[in-house]
């Protein structure tokens, strides 16, 4: 199998399988968005659906965020991995989208970067799943998975994995099949133990077919 064919073969069971896939993470604009997603670095999205109704009815605006220090923030976000970091970074996030970008989220994934708590990954994810842009975040569920099924090969980092998955995947499926990805290694190829035998993937995945030494 050439590794368009297995691509194709992925692509047609994830459109089959999950033609909805979303983020999980509760927003209703892209401020809110990248509030959450700098708080879910290492955390799980249940606890950061926790933790931002509070935090955001306190800071609703990157004015109400930036005029505070960042210990207030942290009393809010405690609960969830890195809190004393993260609180800086949300504090001067908001900041600087006032100082750069006029309190307003950038759609383009160099621009985001500019802001505190802002790699490569959480730009691909603001400008993906807010501006509906075909940027392909890779976090460790889709770095995994692309490994694991021979959607990259020899990857040995993030950037290497999201270059070689560009280069297969339809420009105007990427958005979907970056959520396709992770929600895949969220539930069915976790990380200890992949739940071989509730995938439909198994005929083409190197991982399952690799031979026994």
């Amino acid at each position: 199998m050439t590794k368009k064919e297995l691509f194709e073969a992925v692509i047609n069971y994830f459109e089959k399988e999950m033609p909805i896939a979303e983020t999980e993470l509760e927003y209703k604009s892209p401020f809110e968005l990248i509030v959450a997603v700098i708080l879910s670095a290492q955390c799980t999205d249940k606890r950061v659906n926790q933790i931002t109704p509070p935090l955001l009815k306190r800071f609703p605006t990157p004015e109400k965020m930036a005029e505070v220090g960042h210990t207030e923030v942290f009393e809010y976000i405690k609960s969830c991995s890195y809190p004393n970091n993260k609180a800086k970074h949300l504090v001067g996030m908001a900041k600087k989208l006032l100082e750069l970008f006029d309190g307003k989220v950038p759609d383009d994934v160099d621009e985001l970067q500019k802001l505190p708590g802002v790699g490569r990954k959480t730009a691909n994810v603001i400008a993906s799943v807010a501006f509906n842009k075909p940027a392909l975040a890779v976090d460790t569920h889709v770095f995994r998975v692309a490994a694991r099924i021979g959607l990259s090969t020899n990857a040995k980092t993030p950037l290497a994995t999201e270059k070689q998955l560009m280069e297969y995947i339809p420009l105007e499926l990427v958005v979907k099949a970056h959520h396709w990805l992770i929600l895949h290694g969220r539930y069915v190829c976790t990380a200890r133990k992949p739940k071989c035998g509730e995938c439909g993937l198994t005929q083409v995945c190197s991982f399952y077919n690799k031979p026994v030494k």
